[in-house]
């Protein structure tokens, strides 16, 4: 069985996004899949952080014999096990996780103060003792 990494096509119209999966070479683009080895997101800004790859699973794919695309070979030049931007890479997923954390905490921040604002008041201690007498 000849077995090829290519790019899988899912997302949808004008946001396109890529799973790198190992298939066996006669399957369609969007076939059946043997295993899924990373993905690449063309639509995040920050280039060094459009690939994430499982480095030891595609070395072992490539070491049985399996044959990248163009593409694929490319990024795992740039991002694989040994690639050359891996630095790069890292700084940019960093950069990006502690930028969607500060902004989980502004949510968390504004929906602690959106319920605080539309709890109703609690009444006054005269007012909850004149209520249970009557």
């Amino acid at each position: 069985m000849a077995v090829r990494i290519r790019l899988k096509k899912m997302g949808r119209k004008h946001k396109p996004f890529f799973r790198l999966c190992a298939m066996d070479a006669r399957t369609g683009r969007d076939g059946r899949v043997i295993e899924e080895l990373g993905y690449y997101d063309p639509m995040v800004k920050d280039t060094d952080a459009r690939a994430v790859l499982v480095g030891d699973r595609i070395a072992y794919w490539l070491s049985v014999g399996a044959q990248p695309t163009e593409k694929v070979a490319v990024l795992i030049k740039k991002y694989g096990a040994e690639g050359t931007h891996l630095e790069a890479q890292k700084a940019a997923l960093e950069k990006i996780s502690t930028k969607r954390q500060a902004s989980a905490v502004v949510v968390a921040n504004a929906k602690k103060a959106r319920k605080a604002a539309d709890a109703p008041a609690e009444p006054a201690p005269a007012e909850a003792a004149a209520g249970a007498e009557g």
